[in-house]
């Protein structure tokens, strides 16, 4: 019966029906909600994509500023509390955390994407320029500033929950800016919840998209929606079966297989392609990744037009907007014990290091086929982004068996991420439980599969990115008040003082006590 009150509570009622609204909205009258959709999509990046480049451009440097301050020694837990997992291990599960569906879609659409229509209209496309230009672009979307969203609401959950020993909800971080009153609470976690499930559906529908794709490359079957809801149902079959029975052994697991899938793939590709230009990429890329980070943080186009700014550098801030509730989540869970230093610079440089490289082996194994070997990847890719992957992999040896491995890859990941984000969901909806009920669990199991698959019904890839675009925008303000809140806190916390002004204490302590015995014997 507890339970049940639990459940019973406005923001999981008010979230979970503004959802279903949507879900019937878009099942019963497809076109108007497409055209609603695109008419709210175009009115938020006309009038505030500014505001999420500045936004985000904003958070890196408050986080860069905060890890060198006096405050980066804090730790998150105790003063004298150790980290939970070793560094290697909590390295990997960052690593686990952020090699999602979405960096195994882009890894080779989004630089083939640039390398055909390159971002700047003086680049010819199609040459060794807009080769380069890609793959510094596609670096910088899945570097620091990416990493930066998860980072902030992963460091600021991590410090409530083990510093201040409360929940994780984000209305309980923003306390010291919006205070206590529960309709102001309950509406900013609402807001979270909605940009979490938009963030999440995007995710999936780009990763039901890819399977279909491959499957469609690889097998011949055809590429439709209805092949794309059977994706879908065996998706939710699994997470469902893993989230009512409680069996998060096996999903463990699984998300283990999942890894070495994603390291044997990684490996193969590196091996057999072209590795000595893989390299030389990947170190030219984060040079130019590096020279241009401000000017491609803050560019837009108001003097030539144009939407690329718009389709790429907009959409993908919005969508790891509304994706960070859930991986700042899983962040501020392994993250016990660090300080807050070295949560920043581990969060901020490995992950987009790892991100990266991914990058580098699998879009710089397809820029080399297209520059040496005509392969047309490019082409084939603005045909269809959803092939790009296996379209790359036909070019190796043993392409069937990697692309098989692939399509295992991306419908594990799909499995796993879902299993994780309908915990999230259902936490963030029964005020914070650390152990919701299955049926608050299979409820946001049932809606997230339902909206994934109402986007894909209304428009595809388009209508993944206008959702996480406009569920993002709220959100975006509650990001930055989290900073403003941050700092309240940090104000209140007795910074610990360094070893070299221990050692002088321990000097001046030894000095005055040599002085007071040499008052004594006088």
């Amino acid at each position: 019966m507890q339970k049940i009150k639990n459940l019973i509570n406005p923001v999981f009622i008010i979230s979970s029906g503004a959802i279903l609204f949507l879900v019937i909205i878009g099942a019963i009258i497809p076109e108007q909600f497409k055209n609603g959709a695109n008419s709210v999509f175009h009115m938020t990046t006309d009038f505030f994509g500014w505001f999420y480049l500045m936004a985000v451009f904003i958070i890196v440097v408050f986080l860069f500023g905060l890890a060198i301050s006096k405050y980066g020694t804090i730790r998150l837990g105790a003063e004298d509390g150790r980290p939970e997992f070793s560094f290697l291990t909590w390295i990997s599960m960052l690593f686990s955390a952020g090699l999602g569906v979405g960096l195994v879609f882009w890894g080779v659409a989004e630089p083939m994407s640039h390398y055909f229509s390159p971002p700047f209209s003086d680049t010819t496309p199609l040459t060794t320029d807009a080769a380069r230009l890609a793959m510094g672009y596609s670096f910088f979307h899945w570097g620091i500033s990416q990493w930066s969203v998860y980072a902030i609401l992963g460091l600021v959950m991590a410090y409530v929950q083990f510093n201040k020993k409360r929940n994780m909800l984000i209305s309980t971080a923003l306390e010291p800016v919006t205070g206590t009153n529960r309709v102001v609470k309950g509406t900013i976690d609402i807001l979270a919840v909605i940009a979490t499930v938009m963030g999440v559906a995007t995710s999936i529908g780009l990763g039901v998209l890819q399977t279909n794709g491959g499957l469609s490359f690889v097998f011949g079957l055809p590429n439709t929606f209805l092949i794309q809801v059977a994706i879908i149902l065996i998706m939710f079959i699994g997470y469902m079966f893993s989230a009512t029975t409680g069996l998060q052994r096996g999903m463990k697991i699984l998300s283990n297989v999942n890894m070495m899938l994603a390291i044997v793939l990684l490996l193969f590709v590196f091996i057999t392609g072209p590795t000595v230009f893989i390299m030389e990429t990947f170190t030219l890329a984060i040079g130019d990744y590096i020279s241009n980070f401000i000017q491609y943080s803050l560019r837009m186009q108001p003097y030539i037009g144009g939407t690329w700014v718009k389709d790429w550098t907009i959409f993908y801030w919005a969508w790891a907007i509304a994706w960070s509730p859930f991986v700042g989540s899983f962040i501020a869970r392994v993250s016990k014990g660090r300080t807050i230093r070295e949560f920043i610079v581990g969060v901020l440089i490995i992950p987009p290091l790892i991100a990266c490289f991914w990058i580098a082996v699998f879009g710089g194994t397809a820029m080399w086929f297209d520059l040496h070997k005509e392969a047309e990847i490019a082409q084939t890719v603005h045909n269809d982004v959803t092939v790009a992957l296996f379209q790359m992999l036909e070019y190796l040896p043993l392409s069937m068996i990697a692309s098989f491995i692939g399509i295992l890859l991306i419908f594990i990941f799909l499995i796993t991420s879902a299993d994780s984000a309908t915990f999230i969901m259902a936490s963030m909806t029964t005020r914070g439980s650390l152990n919701p009920t299955v049926l608050s669990k299979l409820v946001w199991g049932i809606l997230m599969a339902s909206i994934s698959g109402v986007l894909l019904y209304t428009g595809g890839l388009d209508a993944l990115q206008t959702a996480s675009l406009i569920a993002a925008l709220p959100f975006t303000v509650l990001l930055l008040l989290l900073m403003i809140s941050y700092i309240k806190m940090m104000k209140e916390e007795i910074v610990p003082l360094k070893k070299k002004d221990i050692q002088r204490l321990k000097i001046a302590r030894k000095h005055l006590e040599k002085e007071a015995k040499a008052k004594e014997k006088k």
